[in-house]
């Protein structure tokens, strides 16, 4: 009888697992991301220069997108991401700016994630090189 309602409780368990794990069903509402460019090259740019790009996205889906967060590899970049939901068909920006007093090369990620069904994390790219500003003239 112990392995009868072992067995049982095991399908039971099992059965609850596959459920919760099943795939969207055909003609559900999805919300997805597509960006035109997910990778930035500044170039060369001068010291206390913008160092400021907004890479566009389109909701491709089919239900609203809402991102969640923008987390960047470090403080010298900053994101800012629409924070109300994004309808179908529709555009958004996400602004990433990078502190171009640093001097030298670089190459930063922007972690963006949504409720967008076939990817949920996308990975934003910036790089370059900043290059000393050129000295100011001395007054005449």
């Amino acid at each position: 009888m112990k392995k009868f309602s072992l067995s049982v409780a095991l399908t039971v368990a099992l059965a609850f697992v596959g459920f919760a794990q099943a795939p969207a069903a055909e003609g559900e509402a999805r919300a997805e991301i597509f960006f035109e460019k997910t990778v930035h090259d500044f170039g060369a740019i001068a010291q206390r220069s913008n160092g400021t790009y907004e890479f566009e996205f389109t909701n491709t889906g089919s239900a609203p997108l809402l991102l969640t967060n923008a987390n960047s590899s470090c403080g010298c970049t900053v994101p800012n991401y629409p924070k109300t939901p994004i309808a179908p068909g529709e555009k958004g920006k996400i602004t990433v700016k990078y502190d171009t007093n640093r001097m030298g090369g670089f190459h930063k990620s922007v972690t963006v994630t949504s409720n967008a069904k076939a990817a949920p994390s996308v990975v934003l790219y910036i790089k370059g090189s900043v290059n000393a500003a050129p000295a100011a003239a001395p007054a005449q």
